[in-house]
């Protein structure tokens, strides 16, 4: 009896993490099919890395908010298509296409999982 117990612990506990992981990653998509840095920058960790066809750096959380507000402030989101989107050992990515009035930039998506949060640690932005 105690086995079954372990059993069903252990895989509620392995369900529980695999939806909080698939919450953060849905949440950015869902902010960047909006163009919502804000959203976006709430799953930012401490200093996040994005790249943009003309820049590239590592950001604290406001300055790369500030920096994401300005690239959807220049390139108004029209939609964001998600191509693929995986998971590996407790990090998460995506791969998709944001399509803005500037143009389209294939977008990926980096997440790591960070105590019992996902953190966003990196986003780029490639012309596409």
């Amino acid at each position: 009896m105690k086995f079954f117990f372990t059993i069903v612990s252990i895989s509620i506990v392995t369900l529980l993490s695999s939806f909080t992981l698939r919450l953060g990653i849905d949440d950015v998509i869902a902010a960047m099919k909006t163009g919502n840095a804000s959203q976006v920058a709430r799953f930012f960790d401490n200093n996040v890395e994005i790249s943009m066809p003309d820049k590239s750096n590592s950001y604290s959380k406001s300055q790369g908010e500030l920096v994401l507000k300005d690239f959807f402030t220049t390139n108004s989101v029209k939609s964001f298509e998600v191509i693929h989107k995986g998971e590996n050992a407790g990090s998460q990515y995506c791969i998709g296409t944001l399509v803005t009035k500037g143009g389209s930039y294939r977008t990926t998506i980096f997440m790591k999982q960070k105590g019992d949060q996902q953190v966003l640690q990196e986003l780029r932005f490639e012309n596409h």
